[in-house]
């Protein structure tokens, strides 16, 4: 069973202006439920978790769980909210209220955008993450590697809460070893918080133009040695990851850069961890397929 823990969907035109930068050519147009059914069916990919894209308006949050209510295989949302909105915990029982609104597994916000490495520390940002708590729900960090020590500090305060480390932190992979000694460090900081998990994602575009499985080696051994087998999880980060492999290169790639790994560790990052961390088991039925 594999399970993507993290893939978009949108269209353009709705609202997703960062598409307009240059070099995005590739993912400047509709990706639609269809789409991903194609790609996961091809790649064997049992259930997917369908993360907020970058809009940054809660109209996004209702059309998501609408296409989760009527695509079996996406069996959760991971939708958009700013934890500094006074009125979070009614935005959530509104995102809840809608068609789909059982699928709602996280909340995301576009951290990586403010350019204050200290974010997480604001007041009315931990005030909502501990209502993102009370609420049952997951927090998706989207953040830069300089934010991580902030990420630590937020996850020491509010054990209650399950935090998600997107793309490993965003490191710089095509920096090499310089790269990695500056990730490292804070990386493995906020892996000691046992509130904390970690996606293997967006891996192959911090890697830069011709990257090989080679180059993400040394920095997929570091979350394997830090968060361990039980607290990674594989995402795709489709269809941003068309920018430097398709879905099933994603997949390959992940399999040649993973340690040697026992079969049920293996299971658990493929599919386990985010299972369990974004309570997908009542929809994935017993063998495996989509319920």
């Amino acid at each position: 069973m594999i399970v993507d823990a993290h893939h978009h969907l949108w269209r353009p035109e709705r609202g997703y202006t960062w598409l307009d930068a240059p070099g995005l050519e590739a993912i400047r147009r509709p990706f639609t439920p269809a789409d991903l059914v194609a790609e996961t069916a091809a790649a064997g990919v049992t259930a997917t978790v369908l993360v907020e894209g970058g809009r940054c308006h809660p109209d996004e949050a209702a059309e998501f769980l609408g296409h989760a209510a009527d695509t079996p295989a996406i069996a959760g949302v991971v939708a958009w909210a700013d934890p500094a909105d006074p009125d979070l915990a009614a935005t959530l029982a509104g995102y809840r209220s809608l068609r789909g609104g059982d699928r709602l597994v996280g909340v995301r916000s576009q951290v990586q955008g403010d350019p204050d490495p200290d974010h997480l520390d604001r007041p009315d940002v931990r005030r909502g993450l501990a209502t993102i708590a009370a609420a049952g729900l997951v927090f998706d960090l989207v953040i830069r590697a300089d934010q991580l020590p902030s990420a630590a500090r937020a996850a020491r305060a509010l054990p209650e809460l399950s935090l998600v480390l997107d793309h490993c932190g965003k490191p710089r992979i095509d920096a090499g070893e310089a790269g990695l000694r500056s990730w490292r460090g804070p990386f493995a900081d906020l892996a000691a918080q046992a509130n904390v998990t970690c996606k293997l994602s967006g891996l192959v575009t911090e890697a830069g133009p011709g990257w090989t499985a080679a180059d993400l080696r040394p920095f997929v051994a570091v979350a394997v040695a830090e968060f361990g087998a039980s607290r990674l999880m594989f995402g795709s980060d489709w269809p941003v990851c068309l920018l430097a492999a398709d879905y099933r290169g994603v997949l390959r790639a992940l399999d040649e850069a993973l340690p040697p790994l026992p079969g049920p560790d293996r299971h658990e990052i493929l599919a386990g961890t985010a299972t369990r961390v974004y309570r997908l088991a009542d929809r994935i039925g017993p063998e495996g397929a989509a319920a």
